[in-house]
């Protein structure tokens, strides 16, 4: 079995074997026609329940055959253009070249002396992005494995610093505040369409779900600051303390960016840790002409960008960054055996230091290769593509009069619904849409997101590839809109 082990001796099997692999994803990706094959769990998952993992086939080519049947045919291609799901981006080459390299070196990023080389590159990119973002000469961070981990370790530095300044507050008026006491009166604030890991990070930090207080949005789907004016202010009333206000730049639902600005004027007034979960919206930083619409992100304590989502990167590729490198002391814990004191004193640069994770993979290298080959013109010009595509397909979506459209995008996200002529009732318009959806997923023709605004089923476009065009759009629409007038005639026949 030596002879599976990549080294000096196999270097000739590794490469015969990898482009093989390579030949047949090209292959597939030149062939597909459309973005699933619309395959269902029961069909698929006795193919796979009947695999023998104790019998192997030992030869790659084998292993590649069968792969075909069990993931490469039916797997959903997000380059695509008709692909309008989720948060997936079709990625640039550059960074599945630097996928390739990463992989088969299998350098850990959590200490200097396993990443040699990989822990610098790591972290001029953090001060690369740090510097776009404008946090100052103190800022730092880390790569995380996706926006829910980085908000999780955003707000974890921000429980421990409000934890840090209340109790020295406490001690300095002559009186004694323990962790455990102040935990329970810790507030959280963000807007009613920030991301679920909020609440998820606030439970798994022991703030329980109820710490979060979720501020309204308005028309537009921002955060209602007025209501967060109010809410800071209650919060004091009540003998509670704001740890940290969330804003979002690029909500997942609605693509909406908070008001920034404004936001960070109300963190400061209260003593509020301001995160910004720009996941989804980073890619504005490198746009060649819509920088401004982060305006204010700055002045935020900490930040979470997803390279995977409008860099065009590979997953995992994520990072959390922050105004004080300072802070990043709270996620540190110094190991003997990994990371001794001693190594610190000796400026020895240790990623695990900053990191929750402790073995981690070099996925800053994806975003190396595509700046280094691309830059970020290039790649902010390619985010640009796809907000000029989500403007052009809401005039589309708004001038016809089979759908409704919730707000026009900021981003990239078109949040909409089949409406149709005369009256129906609610509940039949929501299943429509819903129908319309899954049936559109089960023809393997498009693929798009569905959601509920206000309590109602509605669909979704969510926009990130260049590729897509409004013709693209247009046909989509008429399918969703096929899918539910069958549905709907189907069932009020029945009704009738």
């Amino acid at each position: 079995m030596r002879s599976h082990l990549l080294n000096e001796t196999t270097a000739d099997l590794y490469r015969r074997s990898v482009t093989e692999g390579v030949e047949r994803v090209a292959a597939k990706l030149a062939s597909t026609q459309r973005p699933h094959t619309g395959i269902s769990v029961d069909e698929l998952a006795p193919v796979i329940d009947g695999i023998d993992l104790d019998k192997p086939l030992e030869d790659p080519a084998a292993a590649l055959d069968e792969l075909e049947d069990v993931y490469l045919r039916d797997a959903v291609y997000f380059h695509h253009p008709r692909y309008l799901g989720h948060l997936n981006c079709p990625v640039v080459i550059p960074a599945v070249l630097g996928e390739a390299v990463l992989s088969a070196v299998n350098s850990s990023l959590d200490t200097w002396d396993q990443s040699i080389g990989g822990t610098l590159i790591e972290r001029r990119l953090i001060d690369w992005t740090a510097r776009r973002i404008g946090l100052g000469p103190g800022a730092d961070g880390v790569f995380t494995s996706g926006g829910s981990q980085s908000n999780f370790h955003a707000l974890l530095l921000a429980r421990d610093e409000a934890c840090r300044i209340v109790m020295k507050k406490a001690l300095d008026e002559g009186r004694e505040l323990t962790k455990a006491e102040l935990l329970p009166k810790l507030r959280i604030f963000t807007s009613e369409a920030s991301h679920f890991s909020v609440k998820k990070s606030a439970a798994m930090l022991g703030l329980g779900y109820e710490a979060v207080i979720a501020v309204p949005v308005d028309r537009s789907r921002r955060m209602d600051t007025a209501v967060l004016a109010l809410e800071l202010e209650e919060c004091a009333a009540e003998g509670l303390f704001p740890m940290a206000v969330v804003a979002t730049a690029g909500t997942t639902d609605f693509g909406s960016i908070d008001p920034l600005p404004e936001i960070a004027r109300l963190a400061a007034e209260h003593c509020a840790w301001m995160h910004v979960d720009a996941a989804y919206g980073c890619g504005l930083l490198v746009s060649p002409t819509r920088r401004h619409l982060l305006d204010g992100i700055e002045r935020a304590d900490s930040v979470t960008v997803d390279y995977h989502k409008s860099f065009f990167q590979p997953v995992s590729s994520s990072a959390v960054l922050v105004r004080d490198r300072d802070t990043l002391r709270h996620a540190t814990y110094h190991a003997d055996y990994l990371n001794p004191r001693r190594m610190a004193e000796e400026h020895i640069p240790n990623q695990v230091d900053k990191s929750i994770q402790t073995t981690r993979r070099f996925d800053a290298l994806k975003l190396w290769m595509t700046l280094r080959v691309m830059g970020a013109d290039g790649v902010g010009s390619l985010f640009d593509e796809v907000v000029d595509l989500a403007a052009a397909g809401w005039d589309l979506i708004d001038a016809d009069p089979r759908f409704e459209v919730v707000v026009r995008p900021q981003i990239s996200t078109l949040v909409f619904r089949y409406v149709p002529a005369g009256e129906v009732r609610g509940d039949l318009v929501d299943e429509a849409n819903l129908h319309a959806r899954k049936a559109l997923f089960a023809s393997g023709e498009a693929v798009v997101a569905g959601t509920k605004v206000d309590g109602d089923q509605y669909l979704k476009f969510t926009l990130l590839n260049p590729q897509t065009t409004t013709a693209d759009i247009t046909a989509v629409l008429d399918l969703l809109a096929a899918h539910a007038e069958q549905f709907l005639g189907e069932s009020l026949a029945v009704h009738h």
